[in-house]
């Protein structure tokens, strides 16, 4: 029995120390300080053999020669048969990409002080006063009806706007002409733009994304900066970016286009360059372009560039103006909204090596530049659309559901409504929260996980949350024509969902593929270890991460235990948390250590054909994208003034995060098909599930508030253009909902006694007359209330056009047909 206990005692011990992870020699030492207390207890733990063998087991842990030769040897042999191999390409890709808060969520261990001290971004004066002048006023010329229906394109003033006032040089630097906008700066001015028209921000981010600009001020020599970037920040110069073609869309490294390092003639000198014949397709702003970013694969069979045992370079970045020779541009897509996008093809076309991006020595760089630069476009633009989306999804939706009224009560009253419209307050919210922290993390570097993350998540929101809004609209946004709000955000979804990567493919593939080597703080080494051309030195670095490897493992499990038997009550938050955010904190720290464990767990078992499994690294990378939001959440009602309202959207969304979070955890579970994964179940969820599913009462509360004028949505007009013509078909809507706002209360009143029948006459006048006359409204609101009624009832109506609206398109085809 006392041997028991003392065995027991050396368990907890260890236990213990993989918990606390103090280090190796000094877990040693605790270890063999409660090993020979322990014979206090029981004298067998004194015994010579006993000592024998702990004096064996610690000499053979803590002495390296003897640790590599009997241990990792026969480790590094058995890992190097089943952990995944990394192409040029795939390390390349690792290497370049940064990773931020989203490691501290793999690790399972976030450091909580460190993320308090991550201050959310603000505007800067001059970025503010661009926002509140230059993109007003050129929000108020744009008509997206007029833009994708009639002009096909953006008018011509709008595009020498754009140009004039710097709009295609918000990220190049001043000295440039620039405007050197901070990452938070540009995705605002995006969704700002967003908000009134699809096609305006397309135009205006491609040159801000990924793109010969952000190449340029990150790459480019000084000789070919002071060529182009003054141009493109004027506008005088249009950019565009070939990578995509038929063969190539989010699988980016295989493209086929070809470029060979030969002897040419240029500008009547025989000089070393690139011939190059290539095909890309989708390409935005390529019809108008003036510059052509341009990606392919490098050969350079002759050893010109100077290595001649090196012909294949790999992916390399270029720069062409369109008008060279063999360069074929101009021609269109039509993506479903008219933004430019269209088609370049280049045969046996000549460039002197110098024209390459950085010069002949980024020769073979291309991919690496690529994905540190694609941020701007996964991290910034995109999501700057899906935000514009929910905000002005909430208040349009909002405003609708409290005008539109069916059964005597206005729609946004009905549950099931109110089923809809919370997800859309759910939605909204998260996206403005993810918004703020994901360009934070952009200022520190390029976090190629959160960026996919962003991208994937966001858009998909988009999608569901425009869904939503039409369910709630129906017919009103269903007929299209100038008066509706929702049908061109509708069509405009696939654009966001496949560009910058497909969405499937960002999901299953990149963000926890991504994840794993990025943020976990020894695989990527392991890995690298594993495939050294040194086999000595690999094993010499692997026996160095390995047990660093496999104790952290057990550290994370041993914390998901220990986390979820306390409900979490052990788990820790930031000192500074209030009482609000304190429990949510816990959650993701105790999810945290799971998502960690699990993380391992998969990794362990699976090793390369993880890359193959496809829906399990969907479901892993779904929870660290959840953890992710749920943190962005926090930290962004923490910079908002407190309200009821700010809590209760909060509430719901962080609830949402985490039950997802949670949810795609037992869905691993449940499909990873060994013994082992009903034991992890059970070490994170020992008592079942965390969180339930959000409940009724919570949909009730958001589907009330999305209704009402609180500071949420107020705060989302903030980041949104928002009109009150009542010609406009956003303004229409919005000042109708005004106007009901400064008479709600005997608005209700009235439709309360009308629907019970204490009204005399049929007319509205009528009634009307006979509220006033029984003092249900005052008489000095009369008026009000019959004008809100005229406006709420145009509201409703949708567009009805002549017969000449629907024959125009046709006679003009016919006409250019003769």
């Amino acid at each position: 029995m006392m041997f028991l206990t003392a065995v027991l005692l050396l368990l907890l011990t260890s236990a213990v120390l993989f918990y606390f992870t103090p280090g190796l020699l000094l877990s040693s030492v605790i270890f063999a300080a409660v090993w020979l207390t322990t014979g206090l207890i029981s004298p067998v733990m004194l015994h010579p053999l006993s000592l024998t063998l702990l004096a064996a087991g610690l000499l053979l842990l803590n002495l390296t020669p003897l640790r590599r030769r009997l241990i990792s040897a026969l480790a590094y042999k058995a890992l190097a048969r089943v952990m995944p191999s990394m192409s040029s390409t795939e390390r390349e890709a690792l290497e370049a990409g940064t990773a931020w808060w989203d490691a501290d969520l793999f690790r399972g261990k976030p450091d909580w002080e460190k993320f308090s001290a991550i201050k959310l971004p603000v505007l800067r004066e001059h970025e503010q006063s661009f926002i509140d002048n230059d993109v007003e006023e050129l929000c108020s010329m744009l008509d997206e009806w007029e833009i994708q229906h009639y002009h096909k394109d953006l008018p011509q003033p709008v595009w020498q706007f754009l140009k004039e006032r710097g709009f295609f040089g918000l990220i190049i630097p001043q000295e440039y002409g620039g405007r050197d906008f901070s990452p938070y700066a540009q995705s605002r001015v995006m969704s700002k733009i967003a908000s009134r028209s699809i096609t305006a921000a397309v135009t205006a981010m491609v040159p801000n994304s990924l793109g010969p600009g952000e190449l340029l001020v990150k790459y480019g020599t000084e000789e070919q900066k002071k060529r182009w970037l003054a141009g493109l920040a004027k506008g005088t110069e249009i950019p565009c970016f070939g990578l995509t073609g038929p063969e190539a869309g989010s699988d980016a490294g295989a493209i086929p286009d070809i470029g060979v390092v030969c002897k040419g003639t240029f500008e009547g000198k025989e000089v070393t360059g690139i011939r190059l014949n290539f095909a890309k397709r989708w390409i935005t702003l390529a019809p108008v372009a003036t510059v052509v970013g341009l990606a392919f694969k490098l050969r350079d069979p002759d050893g010109l560039l100077g290595d001649a045992s090196k012909n294949d370079y790999g992916i390399t970045c270029a720069l062409i103006p369109a008008d060279h020779p063999g360069v074929e541009i101009g021609r269109r897509h039509f993506p479903g909204a008219p933004f430019m996008n269209g088609p370049i093809n280049g045969k046996d076309v000549f460039i002197p090596v110098d024209w390459i991006i950085g010069g002949p020595d980024m020769a073979g760089k291309g991919w690496r530049m690529l994905i540190e630069c694609l941020g701007a476009g996964r991290g910034v633009s995109l999501p700057a659309l899906a935000t514009a989306s929910g905000e002005v999804g909430y208040r349009m939706t909002g405003a609708f559901a409290s005008i539109r009224r069916q059964f005597k009560l206005e729609v946004g009253k009905f549950e099931g409504v109110q089923e809809a419209t919370s997800q859309i307050a759910i939605q909204a919210y998260t996206l403005e929260a993810m918004r703020h922290l994901v360009t934070r993390s952009l200022e520190d570097g390029t976090p190629s996980v959160i960026t996919a993350m962003a991208k994937y998540h966001a858009t998909e929101m988009m999608r569901e949350l425009i869904n939503h809004g039409m369910d709630v609209a129906g017919g009103r946004a269903i007929q299209l024509g100038p008066r509706n709000f929702m049908a061109l955000p509708y069509q405009s979804v696939p654009v966001a969902i496949t560009v910058e990567g497909a969405n499937i493919l960002t999901r299953s593939l990149m963000i926890f593929g991504q994840g794993s080597m990025r943020c976990h703080p020894y695989l990527f080494d392991t890995l690298q270890a594993l495939q050294s051309d040194d086999p000595k030195q690999g094993l010499k670095d692997f026996d160095r991460l390995f047990f660093k490897l496999a104790g952290g493992a057990i550290s994370s499990t041993l914390r998901a235990l220990v986390l979820g038997v306390s409900g979490s009550r052990l788990a820790r938050h930031p000192q500074a948390a209030d009482e609000f955010s304190k429990v949510w904190y816990q959650r993701i720290d105790r999810l945290s250590a799971a998502f960690s464990a699990t993380a391992d767990l998969a990794l362990a078992v699976l090793g390369g054909d993880l890359k193959r499994r496809e829906l399990l690294s969907a479901r892993l990378g779904d929870v660290h994208s959840y953890l992710f939001m749920a943190c962005s959440i926090l930290k962004y009602r923490e910079a908002q003034l407190h309200s009821e309202a700010e809590d209760v959207h909060a509430k719901a969304a962080v609830h949402q995060a985490l039950y997802k979070a949670q949810e795609a955890l037992i869905d691993f579970y449940d499909n990873f098909g060994t013994p082992l994964a009903a034991l992890y179940r059970r070490i994170a969820f020992p008592w079942g599930r965390m969180l339930k599913k959000p409940d009724d009462e919570q949909i009730r509360a958001l589907g009330d508030l999305i209704m009402q004028d609180t500071p949420v949505r107020q705060a989302f007009g903030h980041f949104a253009h928002v009109s009150l013509d009542p010609e406009d078909s956003f303004g229409r809507v919005e000042s109708t909902y005004q106007m009901m706002l400064s008479i709600e209360g005997e608005w209700q009143a009235f439709v309360k006694a009308q629907s019970k029948g204490m009204l005399d006459g049929d007319s509205i006048e009528a009634q009307l007359a006979s509220a006033v006359q029984q003092g249900i409204i005052p008489a000095d609101k009369a008026a009000s209330i019959k004008e809100y009624n005229q406006r709420r009832y145009d509201a409703l109506l949708t567009d009805a056009f002549e017969k000449s609206f629907f024959t125009a398109a046709q006679v003009k085809k016919d006409d250019e047909a003769a």
